[in-house]
């Protein structure tokens, strides 16, 4: 009976599609849970956008690794988390969403955030592709703030 609809045609459970109207607000959330619930790997449905985020994370050096798995029509990215080998805290300490669809936020080159006075990132969308604030201030660049990670 699994994966067949039901007599009045509904969908069981395991197949509902879920619209989701803010993914990178959907990814943070995931990879949060992940953290708090100790998990090793966490698995998010791909998209251009957060496979960009993905590799901006892994390249700051807050998750130990990632992969692009494409056997859906969608992908699912795969993100191996990162923890302190002794004391088993996470790398990632706080993943905020900061520009939302109800509320944009938006900064210029000379007024990119700075996260915990430079210790955090903040991740950007820029004309340029998606980058750290860091690297938008060098290119003397704005954008859209998507997160805040520290």
């Amino acid at each position: 009976m699994e994966g067949r609809p039901s007599a009045d045609g509904r969908k069981p459970p395991s197949q509902i599609n879920i619209m989701n109207t803010d993914p990178i607000a959907d990814y943070l959330t995931r990879v949060r849970n992940a953290i708090k619930a100790n998990h090793r790997v966490v698995e998010i449905p791909a998209s251009n956008l957060k496979k960009e985020i993905t590799k901006v994370l892994f390249d700051k050096g807050y998750i130990a690794n990632y992969k692009f798995e494409d056997t859906t029509v969608q992908g699912i990215i795969k993100i191996a988390l990162k923890y302190h080998p002794i004391t088993k805290i996470s790398a990632i300490r706080t993943l905020s969403r900061a520009s939302r669809p109800g509320l944009r936020k938006y900064a210029g080159a000379e007024r990119l955030p700075r996260v915990l006075n430079g210790l955090g990132i903040a991740i950007l969308s820029t004309s340029k592709g998606i980058m750290t604030d860091k690297e938008a201030r060098n290119l003397n660049i704005g954008g859209e703030v998507l997160c805040y990670v520290y």
